[in-house]
């Protein structure tokens, strides 16, 4: 006689997904620039004799090189006992241009910037040119492309932050977060820790930012406050020694 076999209830079913609207950020800082007709230009131009003038050209104010200024949408965001991480897009509607874990948890994060203001370098170390390779490899790789950097808080070594691909996650995120131009808050639970325990504190803080390129190594993020208080309460540098 066959014993009864019990019935295993069914799977729950599964959370509907959110369906990616972003588009691709725009090709206009992205444009390749005539590398090869510069270079027979400046050949050229070096081949000219030098002629001293007279009188002084004007200089810039300072001395200082000049900048080029953009607006980006930038979204801190990360569970609570996990590493925090960047995301830059061109606008909140768009694809992330850059993602970046920092070495630092979202909680510590979420406390400094209570205290004040927060200062975070990102140095990363120039490529050796032994050859003409290394060279042409050099100067196709953009700054905010390098893959790994030495963080600092404050002043303060925190450790090292990688770049990387956006996640399903991440995409998830922008997209739910696609009509928030500025704000911050804590989202659902989406993903356990590896005891089991759920970590429901996905905390994020979006804002513009205003990038700002000073020359191919060095850049820098202001967060801009929505209250227009001239000093920012996040900046973050790019820099490359």
């Amino acid at each position: 006689m066959e014993e009864p076999q019990s019935k295993l209830p069914p799977p729950p079913p599964t959370p509907p997904t959110t369906p990616l609207s972003l588009v691709k950020p725009s090709s206009k800082n992205n444009k390749k620039r005539p590398i090869k007709v510069f270079r027979a230009f400046r050949n050229v131009f070096r081949s000219f004799p030098i002629i001293t003038p007279v009188c002084k050209l004007p200089s810039l104010p300072g001395g200082r090189l000049p900048e080029n200024k953009t607006g980006v949408t930038g979204t801190l965001f990360g569970y609570r006992k996990s590493r925090v991480s960047l995301s830059i897009q061109e606008n909140p509607g768009t694809l992330p241009n850059l993602v970046i874990d920092l070495a630092m948890q979202t909680n510590v994060l979420q406390k400094e910037m209570s205290l004040g203001m927060v200062r975070i370098a990102l140095e990363c170390e120039k490529r050796p040119d032994n050859n003409n390779n290394n060279n042409n490899h050099k100067e196709k790789t953009k700054l905010l492309d390098e893959p790994l950097w030495t963080m600092f808080v404050n002043g303060k070594k925190s450790g090292y932050c990688t770049k990387r691909d956006a996640t399903e996650e991440d995409l998830h995120l922008m997209e739910v977060l696609k009509a928030v131009s500025m704000g911050a808050g804590v989202l659902p639970p989406t993903k356990s820790d590896v005891e089991g325990h759920v970590d429901n504190e996905m905390a994020y803080i979006r804002a513009h930012f205003e990038r700002v390129v000073r020359s191919k190594d060095s850049e820098t993020l202001y967060m801009l406050s929505p209250d227009g208080n001239s000093e920012p309460e996040l900046s973050i540098f790019f820099v490359r020694i």
